[in-house]
C-alpha cells in the first residue's frame, strides 16, 4: 500500500500532466502531444488509486473487474464510432460522469463510516455540502446530456420544447435545491437526500429541452464544464486529490469554451447556464422555398469557376462530416494548388455540432494547419475571394443573422461568404440547417447550388479539374 504523502505526490504530478495536456489540445499542431500527457496522467492517476487499496484480497479485484469490464466498452465504443457521431458520444460520456458522481454521493451518504465521513445521520457539516452539491449537480449533468444526446441523435426533435411559465418552474426548482442542501445539513434525512436527486434529475431535463438544435453545440461544452465541477465536489467529499484537480480543470476549461463559443454565436453566457435559450420562432423565413428561385450546377460548372479563379475559400460544415469528405476535399484543393490557386479554409466556432469538430477533420485529412483560419481571420477576405466553396455548412453562412431580427440565428456572427464573386454551395437539398431555418444565400444571383452528396460531388470536380 503507498503512503498518503507519496499518493499526494503522484496526483499532483498527474494533476500537472493533466494542465499540460489542455494546453497542448488548444492547438492542432500540439494536439497529439496533449493527449499523450492526458493518457500519461490518468495511467499514474489509476495505479496510484490502485495501490492506495489496502485490502487487496476484495478491493482490488473489483476494482479491476469493473475497470476492464467499462474500459472494455468504452475502448470498443470509441473505436467504432465515426467522427459524425462524435457529439453524441461526448454527451453520453458527460452522462456517465454525472451518474458517476451521483452513484459515489449515494455511496458516502449511506455509508459515511467506509468514507471517514462520520457516521450515519451525523456527517461531517463541508463534507455533506460537497456530497449534496456533487449529486445534484451530477443528476443535472446525467439528464441534461441524456436529452442532448437524444437530440443530436435525432430520437427526438431538435427544435426548442417550450411550454408557458417554463423559466419560473426552472427558477423555482433551482431555489429548492439551495433549500433542500441547507435542510439536508441541518437534518440529514435520507428523505431529503432522495427528494434533493429526483429534483435534480429533473431540473437537468427542464434545462436542456427548451434549447434549440443551433445552440446544441455550445450546451456539449457547458455540459462538459458540469461534468468537471460535479466530479471536482465529489473529490471533495473522497478527499482526492486527483479528483478535485481534475474535475476544476475540466470544469473551468469548459466554462471558458461556453463562454468564448457564446461570444462567437452572440448568445447570453448566463442564459446557457440557466437553459431556454435558441428557443424563439423557428420559422421566420418570409418567403417559402418553392416561390424562391435558385441557380443550380454540376461538377463541370464548379470546375470552370475554379479554373478561373486565382482564389478559393473552403467553407466545410455538418454536411461534410456526414459524408466523409474531408480526403476527397484535400485531393480537390491539392489539384487547384498545382494550378497556382490560393487556397484557404474559413471556420465557424460552432461549424459541426461540438466545438473544433471541422478541426479535427481537416486534420484527419491532414491539411496544413497555416491554411485554416477562424472566422474573426479571415471574414474579411471573402470580399476579395473568386470563389466560396461550401461544403456541407448551412446555419454559419445565413446572411439572415445580419438582417432579420425575428430569427433563431439573429445576432450570430457568420461567414460573410455571399460577398464573394461566386458561391458554389454543396448540399443534397434546400432543407434547413439545424436551427430549422431557409438560408437566404441559397437564393442570391452569385450563388451556384451543387445538389449531390458532398464526397460524390467534390470528387467529380476533382476530375474535371
Amino acid at each position: 500500500m503507498i503512503s498518503a504523502n507519496l499518493s499526494a505526490i503522484f496526483y499532483l504530478i498527474s494533476g500537472v500532466l493533466f494542465i499540460l495536456a489542455l494546453r497542448g489540445l488548444s492547438s492542432p499542431e500540439t494536439s497529439r502531444q496533449g493527449n499523450f500527457f492526458g493518457i500519461l496522467g490518468m495511467i499514474i492517476a489509476i495505479s496510484v488509486t490502485f495501490l492506495s487499496i489496502g485490502n487487496f484480497s476484495s478491493g482490488f479485484i473489483y476494482v479491476l473487474i469493473f475497470l476492464l469490464f467499462g474500459g472494455s466498452i468504452g475502448a470498443f465504443i470509441a473505436y467504432r464510432i465515426p467522427m459524425t457521431a462524435m457529439p453524441e458520444l461526448v454527451a453520453g460520456f458527460h452522462s456517465l460522469v454525472g451518474l458517476a458522481a451521483v452513484f459515489v454521493a449515494i455511496s458516502a451518504f449511506l455509508n459515511p463510516e467506509a468514507f471517514n465521513l462520520g457516521s450515519k445521520g451525523n456527517i461531517k457539516l463541508g463534507s455533506l455540502i460537497e456530497m449534496s452539491i456533487g449529486a445534484a449537480v451530477g443528476a443535472i449533468t446525467f439528464s441534461g446530456s441524456i436529452i442532448a444526446f437524444l437530440k443530436l441523435q435525432g430520437i427526438m426533435s431538435g427544435s426548442p420544447i417550450t411550454f408557458k411559465g417554463q423559466h419560473p418552474l426552472n427558477a423555482l426548482i433551482l431555489i429548492s435545491i439551495i433549500v433542500l442542501i441547507y435542510l439536508l445539513c441541518s437534518i440529514q434525512s435520507s428523505n431529503l437526500f432522495w427528494i434533493l436527486l429526483a429534483i435534480s434529475f429533473l431540473i437537468g431535463f427542464l434545462l436542456i429541452i427548451p434549447i434549440g438544435g443551433a445552440d446544441m453545440p455550445v450546451v456539449i461544452s457547458m455540459l462538459n464544464s458540469y461534468s468537471g465541477w460535479a466530479a471536482a465536489g465529489i473529490g471533495f467529499t473522497l478527499e482526492n486529490t486527483a479528483l478535485i484537480i481534475t474535475g476544476a480543470l475540466v470544469g473551468s476549461s469548459g466554462a471558458i469554451l461556453s463562454y468564448i463559443m457564446c461570444k462567437g454565436m452572440n448568445r447570453s453566457f448566463f442564459n446557457v447556464i440557466l437553459g431556454g435559450f435558441g428557443a424563439t420562432d423557428q420559422n421566420s423565413s418570409s418567403k417559402s422555398q418553392e416561390q424562391r428561385p435558385v441557380k443550380s450546377g454540376n461538377a463541370d460548372d464548379a470546375a470552370f469557376l475554379m479554373k478561373n479563379a486565382s482564389s478559393v475559400i473552403i467553407v466545410p460544415g455538418y454536411g461534410m462530416a456526414v459524408a466523409q469528405a474531408q480526403h476527397a476535399l484535400r485531393e480537390m484543393v491539392d489539384t487547384l494548388k498545382k494550378n497556382d490557386i490560393k487556397v484557404s479554409y474559413a471556420i465557424h466556432p460552432v461549424a459541426g455540432r461540438m466545438p473544433g469538430h471541422m478541426n479535427v477533420l481537416l486534420a484527419e485529412a491532414n491539411v496544413p494547419y497555416d491554411e485554416v483560419f477562424e472566422l474573426e481571420e479571415i471574414n474579411n477576405d471573402f470580399a476579395n475571394a473568386d470563389v466560396a466553396f461550401v461544403i456541407g455548412a448551412n446555419d454559419v453562412t445565413n446572411p439572415v443573422a445580419k438582417t432579420d431580427p425575428q430569427s433563431p440565428i439573429y445576432g450570430m456572427p457568420v461567414l460573410d461568404v455571399e460577398k464573394c464573386k461566386s458561391v458554389l454551395f454543396v448540399k443534397r437539398s434546400l432543407s434547413p440547417g439545424y436551427a430549422g431555418i431557409d438560408n437566404d444565400l441559397f437564393y442570391k444571383e452569385n450563388t451556384l447550388m451543387l445538389f449531390a452528396d458532398a464526397k460524390k460531388m467534390t470528387e467529380d470536380i476533382t476530375k474535371n479539374l
